[in-house]
């Protein structure tokens, strides 16, 4: 089971790589606003789009079903 990050590790993580909100967003198709939500700690990321985005920057262990 892979290990999750803080928001604010994974924030860190975009940031180690160079990459905005928005470009993260944008490749994984996802609202930057929740993404930002997600990584300023404002929304847990529980369901739906939330849910997606919280797996795929890591703050979350969960499945993603297409």
């Amino acid at each position: 089971m892979p290990a999750t990050v803080t928001h604010e590790q994974a924030r860190a993580a975009l940031d180690r790589r160079g990459v905005s909100i928005a470009e993260f967003s944008r490749r994984h198709g996802l609202n930057k606003n929740l993404v930002s939500d997600l990584l300023n700690g404002r929304i847990k990321g529980r369901r739906g789009e939330a849910h997606r985005a919280a797996v795929l920057l890591g703050i979350k262990d969960g499945v993603i079903e297409q």
